[in-house]
C-alpha cells in the first residue's frame, strides 16, 4: 500500500513523485518493449513445381507412327491393365497450429512476483469456493517475496522520513517493515477473500489475451470496476473497490495520528486503486512478454 505523506514533510513529498515516475516509466517501458519487439517471422509455404518430366514423352509420341502407338498401347494395355498414367499428388497446405502459449499465464511473473490469482486467456476454470478464496488470500500474503516486497518499502518509506514518528535505525526499521506488511496482508484479505465471498465475485484476473494494444489495456484498466461473478457472469466489483477502501480505513489503527484522517484515507485509498490497475496491465500483457523472451534464449 503507498500512503500519503503529511503537507508539512517534503521528503514524502519526493518519495511520492518517485513513485509515481518509477511506475510510468515502467509503463512506458512496456508499452515501448511491446511496440518495438521485433514480429518473429513465419516460413512462408513451399510453392510446388511445375512438372515437366513429361516433354521427352510428347516428343517420342510425336515422333512414331500412327499405327505403332496403337500396336504398343494395345500392348501395354493386354500386359498390365490395371496400370494407369502416373499422376502428381495433390499438395494441402499445412497450417500452422499456434504454440498454446497466447494468453498462458504462469504463476510467477519474471520468477519472482507472484501471480496466482491469474487465470489463462479462454480458459474455462471452476468458480472458487469460500475456502479458496481464503486460501488464495494466505497464499499471496505468506510467499517469500511478500516479505522481501515488505522490507523494500520499509526501507524506502525509512529513507524518505514519510513517517518521522517511527524514527530511525533498526527499531525504526522494524517500525516500519510490520506496517508495510500489514497493508499488504489486509489488502489481499479484503480484496481477494472477505468481500468475494460475501459479494459471491471471483477475485482472479481473467486474461483477454488478445486483440490490439490499446483494447487490452481498456480492458485491464475495466477490470478495476467489472469483474467475473461466481454464477459466470459479470458484475460490479466490490472486491476491488470497497475492499481497498477497508483496508486504506484500517491502516488508521497503527498509523501515526498525522498519518491518519479522512483525506490521508482517501489519498491512500485511491493509490491502492492506481496500484490495482497497473497490476492489471502487467498480468495481461506478461504473457507476452514471457514468450519473447523465451523466443530470445
Amino acid at each position: 500500500m503507498t500512503r500519503a505523506s503529511p503537507n508539512h514533510n517534503p521528503g514524502g513529498d519526493d518519495g511520492m513523485r518517485l513513485q509515481r515516475v518509477w511506475r510510468a516509466g515502467g509503463i512506458a517501458g512496456l508499452a515501448f518493449f511491446l511496440f518495438l519487439s521485433p514480429t518473429p517471422a513465419w516460413p512462408e509455404g513451399a510453392v510446388p513445381e511445375t512438372n515437366c518430366g513429361t516433354a521427352p514423352e510428347q516428343e517420342a509420341q510425336q515422333s512414331a507412327s500412327p499405327g505403332d502407338s496403337t500396336a504398343q498401347l494395345d500392348a501395354a494395355t493386354e500386359a498390365n491393365p490395371q496400370t494407369a498414367p502416373a499422376r502428381a499428388p495433390d499438395i494441402i497446405p499445412v497450417e500452422r497450429k499456434p504454440d498454446g502459449s497466447e494468453g498462458q499465464q504462469t504463476k510467477r511473473m519474471f520468477w519472482i512476483i507472484p501471480n496466482f490469482a491469474a487465470v489463462s486467456a479462454d480458459a474455462k476454470v471452476p468458480p472458487l469456493t469460500t475456502r479458496e478464496k481464503y486460501a488464495l488470500a494466505l497464499k499471496g500474503s505468506v510467499d517469500y517475496s511478500s516479505f522481501v516486497w515488505a522490507g523494500m518499502l520499509a526501507g524506502q518509506n525509512m529513507a524518505f522520513r514519510r513517517y518521522p514518528e517511527l524514527r530511525n535505525g533498526m527499531a525504526g526499521y522494524s517500525r516500519y517493515y510490520w506496517r508495510a506488511f500489514a497493508d499488504q496482508a489486509s489488502a489481499a484479505y479484503f480484496t481477494e477473500a472477505l468481500v468475494p465471498a460475501i459479494t459471491h465475485e471471483d477475485p482472479r484476473y481473467f486474461t483477454l489475451g488478445h486483440g490490439g494494444f490499446l483494447h487490452r489495456v481498456g480492458y485491464a484498466l475495466s477490470r478495476l470496476v467489472v469483474t467475473k461473478m461466481d454464477s459466470g457472469g459479470t458484475g460490479f466489483n466490490y472486491a476491488e473497490i470497497v475492499g481497498s477502501g477497508m483496508e486504506a480505513g484500517l491502516s488508521n489503527l497503527y498509523y501515526p495520528p498525522a498519518e491518519r484522517g479522512l483525506h490521508n484515507t482517501a489519498v491512500n485509498w485511491a493509490a491502492q486503486l492506481e496500484a490495482a490497475s497497473l497490476n492489471n496491465i502487467i498480468r495481461e500483457f506478461w504473457p507476452d512478454i514471457h514468450r519473447k523472451m523465451l523466443r530470445q534464449k
